[in-house]
């Protein structure tokens, strides 16, 4: 079978930039632009993540700095009026904050973030400690990985896998990611199942099968056009 998955731990960056709930809106932008960093933890005393303030958070000052909003407008956006008048990071955090712990897949992470629409997740403890952070370019990473350790994996967890006896004449090839399996195999029902277990291989980008059905050649098998005399 493939081998274990990526876990957040493996591309998770450390250390991890953080603010305490009452760092000052100045010391927050300070802070972000002196390490580039588009959103930050907010911690307690004990380093556990409270919140994550990012830079939607503070832009809201910016936007109503000098705005009269209509009464209507005042109740459709009560929460971002709130954060325009913060001046701490407790008043101006996102929470309860969306975190992960570091033993999570890459593919539950990314699930995470497109269903709680978050760019980034902190890695916390099973204490909600701090121990990293999580982007989406580090789960792209994975992308990375070589062609050649690709097709190695391929070969040995999938195609030997699933054709023991034919795993000679199975052809991978991988290219920027992308893997084609060329050959043939007894049992046709399999095909699918070797493109599911590829697609599983970290760093797999796309997968082509041209998997096809050995010819029939028992002595009751009809004629083909080559065998007729």
């Amino acid at each position: 079978m493939p081998d274990t998955p990526h876990i957040v731990s493996d591309v998770m960056t450390v250390p991890v930039v953080a603010v305490g709930r009452h760092a000052r809106f100045k010391e927050i932008v300070r802070t972000m632009g002196e390490w580039r960093a588009s959103a930050l933890p907010v911690l307690e005393g004990d380093g556990r993540v409270i919140g994550v303030v990012s830079e939607a958070d503070l832009l809201p000052k910016e936007e109503f700095r000098d705005r009269d909003l209509t009464r209507a407008e005042q109740k459709r956006r009560l929460s971002d009026l709130a954060k325009a008048g913060g001046v701490t990071a407790e008043e101006l955090m996102s929470t309860p904050a969306v975190t992960v712990h570091p033993d999570v897949t890459l593919a539950q992470a990314a699930r995470i973030m497109a269903v709680k629409h978050v760019k980034r997740l902190p890695v916390v403890d099973d204490e909600d400690r701090l121990q990293g952070i999580v982007s989406r370019a580090d789960l792209l990473k994975v992308f990375l990985r070589p062609d050649e350790d690709i097709e190695e994996e391929v070969r040995r967890t999938v195609v030997s896998y699933l054709f023991p006896a034919l795993s000679h004449a199975i052809h991978v090839n991988v290219r920027e990611g992308i893997v084609t399996l060329r050959g043939r195999v007894r049992d046709t029902s399999l095909v699918w199942v070797a493109a599911r277990l590829t697609r599983a291989v970290e760093g797999v980008v796309d997968v082509r099968t041209h998997l096809t059905g050995e010819p029939d050649v028992s002595p009751d098998a009809p004629a083909g056009p080559e065998d007729t005399p």
